[in-house]
């Protein structure tokens, strides 16, 4: 079934509205916040043309937006269900987090502490509820990359097989430019750099868990860029993976002695900080994802900050909307 964007004719009625407005009164479940990101991602247009919120509406014109706008439900802030809840409330969380939907591809900002897939101790996982994000399809949306459990963020998700297997392939031979965010603790130094440490899974009794290993371990490659500094104490930072090695960026932190704020299991005590009350929740976060299909277009999704960062970000004066990219503004330093 064809998922295409839907096309609204602007009525008299609608004349000389402000597009902003117009938009609200027909979807009112759509956060103004979502409105600018899709009106700058161009994912809203009039007759073909990318267009600002305070735009006037003529008779006639032709608004094009996202496909998945008029059924999707009041946004909310989202975190794990209760262990009460069954799959259907999971499967409503994950439609509530859509931030992107095509014919082939669609994203949804992963909640923190949500499995993508199952596993001995995940009774409730992504792919278990998979047959919620059909949004008209006959087949469920296929997973094509993963996110750890405690990591928030852009997951992309392929909505055909044919889609799969070049999202698969992208993802494989690693032309995706993939940013997360982080909270790490300390004194990040140098302000950029790139970490080249190979990493084993520890065998034994520990589960899931990897170390550096020069001899065992494949080879692991992380560019990192700090955005603000926080003196001794803390430091945001963005990064940028090469390799998709399992807890690749926790365990590089964690290597340069500065372990994600959160993260007991590579960082132990030193991975929390004892500061008003700030969050002991990961703070990792899959910030966006830029792609290319084989026609060669271009896909960007970014997503916002889950919860507890966001107020994490508050209480120690971190502003995000005065985000640069830090691998650009470094790479202008040194031309």
């Amino acid at each position: 079934m064809n998922v295409g964007p839907h096309i609204h004719t602007v009525m008299p009625d609608d004349v000389d509205l402000r597009l902003d407005r117009w938009f609200k009164q027909k979807f009112p479940n759509i956060s103004q916040g979502k409105l600018q990101k899709w009106l700058r991602t161009g994912q809203i247009r009039i007759d073909g043309r990318r267009i600002k919120a305070n735009h006037r509406l003529s008779k006639g014109q032709k608004v094009r937006v996202p496909p998945f706008v008029g059924s999707m439900p009041p946004l909310k802030e989202h975190s794990m269900p209760k262990k009460k809840d069954d799959k259907s409330s999971l499967g409503k969380l994950l439609a509530e987090s859509v931030l992107y939907i095509d014919d082939e591809v669609l994203a949804i900002s992963k909640p923190p502490g949500i499995p993508v897939q199952g596993g001995t101790k995940a009774s409730k996982h992504i792919d278990g509820a998979l047959d919620s994000l059909k949004f008209g399809n006959l087949e469920r949306p296929r997973l094509v990359h993963r996110l750890d459990k405690d990591t928030s963020g852009v997951l992309l998700l392929a909505r055909t097989r044919q889609a799969a297997r070049w999202l698969s392939q992208a993802f494989r031979e690693r032309v995706t430019d993939k940013t997360y965010w982080a909270l790490v603790v300390g004194d990040l130094r140098p302000f950029k750099g790139t970490v080249d440490l190979p990493v084993a899974k520890l065998p034994g009794k520990y589960g899931e868990r990897m170390v550096i290993d020069e001899t065992l371990g494949q080879r692991a490659i992380t560019d990192y860029a700090v955005i603000e500094q926080l003196g001794k104490k803390a430091s945001w930072i963005a990064m940028r993976p090469r390799t998709g090695r399992t807890h690749q960026l926790r365990v590089h932190m964690a290597a340069l002695g500065t372990p994600i704020l959160g993260d007991g299991k590579y960082g132990g005590e030193q991975a929390f900080l004892d500061y008003n009350g700030l969050s002991r929740k990961m703070h990792l976060h899959a910030r966006d994802i830029r792609l290319k299909r084989v026609d060669r277009s271009e896909i960007f999704i970014d997503s916002d900050l889950p919860v507890h960062m966001k107020k994490s970000w508050k209480l120690l004066g971190l502003d995000t909307g005065n985000y640069r990219d830090p691998f650009e503004v470094f790479k202008a330093g040194e031309t």
